[in-house]
């Protein structure tokens, strides 16, 4: 029993080191095959059923469009009796994933195109999904999903969130698809999504260590043309599963991405310094305005007199002098940083001053 329980204990463990190993990312996560690819469809449609929220008398494509809807329907209607207000114009915008047959259901997104309050409890009709090729591929209809709200009068008004754009969940169905013969092909074309000449060599050598030497080849520094073995030529989806699902150790450049608006720093793992010295002191300004009031005695008959008086202090807070030395990891930049007390706005100034002066060795990305 107690050996028993020595095995469980011991495989635990193994399992436990197992599962903090670092593993890479696996290949369908750093590139895609070549001709398996989204297709963006777009259409217009009209959104009904809104409470007085739709678009003006202004509009005037929506009237025209309801017209000449309803003369279809066999219903005959004069534009000056028309009042759109619980109709919107709209642009539904989906993508047709690849291998989508008849009859699959995609989202798609409505946006409203005229000068509609909101979209919230509409009905979205009848709206065919064309592609860049002119070709309807599938016909959206249903009701829209806004998750906002706009109420108000003529002097205020309360929204939350955007109440002009909605999504329908499975709200088009595939009329036509997409011609791709995957068949049994010899050769696969796989693109990086980031390209990389170290991440595609690894990839490489990756393939080749598990399907046998030659079976991937590069061909840049973002494509990689993989053979489909011998043994795999009748089974070509199980062969794409298997090598999608390898992992391999991605690289990327060193780059430093900040947003000043915000004050967000990005850091890759991968940014070095060279030997530099970081001096940092924040200067405050303080101007306050100050009224000093002289008045006479009562009943002495004289003037109050108001004389401005402006004080400014300025104070400037002692600067540390940092140095970093020559190849220093990030958590090293970081270390340093902070034990001279600057903010992320301050970290911003600093490595914009550091790539200024040539020692920052990455790419710096201002947003």
């Amino acid at each position: 029993m107690n050996r028993s329980l020595a095995v469980i204990l011991v495989l635990f463990i193994v399992t436990l080191m197992l599962s903090n190993i670092a593993r890479g990312a696996r290949i369908k996560d750093l590139a895609t095959l070549e001709g398996v690819r989204d297709n963006q469809l777009v259409g217009y449609g009209l959104v009904v059923g809104l409470n007085g929220t739709g678009d003006s008398d202004k509009t005037q494509f929506t009237i025209q469009s309801l017209v000449s809807m309803m003369e279809r329907l066999g219903v005959s209607v004069s534009k000056g009796d028309v009042k759109v207000d619980n109709v919107a114009a709209v642009m539904v915008t989906a993508s047709l994933p690849p291998f989508a047959k008849n009859g699959t259901k995609i989202d798609v997104l409505v946006s409203s195109i005229g000068d509609a309050q909101s979209l919230a409890g509409g009905a979205l009709l009848m709206t065919p999904l064309k592609g860049p090729d002119g070709q309807v591929y599938a016909v959206a209809q249903g009701a829209l999903v806004v998750g906002s709200l706009a109420f108000g009068g003529k002097a205020a008004k309360v929204q939350s969130n955007h109440p002009t754009v909605g999504r329908i969940p499975d709200g088009a169905l595939v009329e036509r698809e997409v011609p791709y013969i995957f068949g049994n092909p010899e050769t696969l074309t796989y693109r990086l999504k980031d390209y990389d000449f170290t991440t595609v060599a690894r990839m490489n050598q990756t393939i080749n260590m598990a399907f046998g030497e030659g079976v991937a080849q590069t061909i840049d520094g973002g494509s990689l043309s993989i053979s489909v073995p011998a043994n795999f030529r009748e089974r070509t989806v199980e062969f794409v599963a298997n090598l999608e699902g390898l992992d391999v150790e991605a690289d990327s450049m060193a780059r430093i991405v900040v947003n000043e608006r915000t004050g967000t720093i990005v850091v890759g793992e991968d940014v070095r310094i060279s030997t530099v010295a970081v001096s940092h002191g924040n200067l405050n300004l303080v101007i306050s305005e100050n009224a000093q009031v002289s008045q006479p005695n009562p009943f002495a008959g004289g003037q109050t007199v108001v004389t401005p008086q402006t004080d400014i202090s300025v104070k400037e807070d002692k600067g540390n002098l940092i140095v970093m030395e020559m190849g220093v990891s990030i958590g090293d930049v970081a270390s340093a940083l902070n034990a001279i007390g600057a903010t992320p706005r301050d970290l911003i100034a600093i490595f914009q001053a550091i790539k200024a002066a040539g020692a920052l060795h990455a790419e710096l990305v201002v947003l």
